[in-house]
């Protein structure tokens, strides 16, 4: 099982923290957060991992360099100059792919059994899966709706009453629907998923712990309160 981790973002909602670093340098009791990351990954059983960078991101490949020290491989897609996005950036990392594959996003701390949702996901005759919490405005806003099977709406602009749970942070594709991706484009899985929605091929798995984020203050502080009462 392979993840790709989209850790290109500017990271502006983080102020001053990450003017010189990228948001997955910030460190938590000493560490950057994506040693977190990496290490809950390598317990859950993946060992491959691709990293889509491009803000600053020369100083995350300098600290993890291929991996080996993690007990991981990591090999490396960066964005360039230009934003491509969350899902150009995985259209720009093609070649590394394997089919289907994993995604994360880079600020996401997530509580899940791969196994069990890729089991899940090859049982079904759909191309992409999206996870999902029963969130009901809790952690953050809540930005799907699901029925049955399927994500049946998708928008972190408007909310209607049917949208209790949120995008929980994995997400599994099929390299086919690489083929809805603009090359050389910015565009991001925000675009993607409504599109997967209207042609009925987004699968639903629901996940049942709640999720830690580092991609605003309030996050980051949850985060660091969550660390520091596992390691006490």
């Amino acid at each position: 099982m392979q993840v790709v981790i989209l850790a290109g973002g500017l990271a502006s909602r983080l102020g001053s923290l990450t003017l010189e670093q990228p948001k997955s340098m910030v460190r938590i009791l000493g560490k950057p957060f994506l040693e977190y990351q990496l290490e809950i990954l390598r317990r859950g059983g993946i060992r491959d991992i691709v990293l889509c960078i491009g803000h600053l991101g020369e100083q995350i490949e300098s600290h993890f360099e291929d991996g080996s020290k993690f007990g991981i491989n990591i090999r490396y897609s960066y964005e360039g100059e230009e934003l491509l996005g969350t899902a150009g950036a995985l259209k720009k990392a093609e070649r590394l792919l394997e089919d289907p594959f994993f995604t994360m996003y880079g600020d996401s701390y997530l509580f899940l059994d791969f196994a069990t949702i890729m089991s899940y996901f090859e049982s079904q005759n759909k191309p992409a899966l999206m996870t999902v919490y029963e969130n009901r405005g809790r952690y953050d806003r809540s930005n799907a709706a699901v029925e049955g099977k399927l994500v049946k709406k998708f928008s972190k602009q408007e909310k209607t009453n049917r949208m209790v749970y949120i995008e929980y942070g994995v997400n599994i594709f099929k390299k086919e629907v690489l083929n809805m991706v603009p090359a050389g484009e910015y565009y991001s899985l925000d675009d993607l998923f409504p599109r997967l929605i209207e042609r009925q091929e987004l699968l639903a798995f629901e996940a049942d712990e709640r999720f830690y984020e580092i991609g605003s203050l309030r996050g980051l502080q949850e985060f660091g309160q969550f660390i520091n009462g596992r390691v006490q």
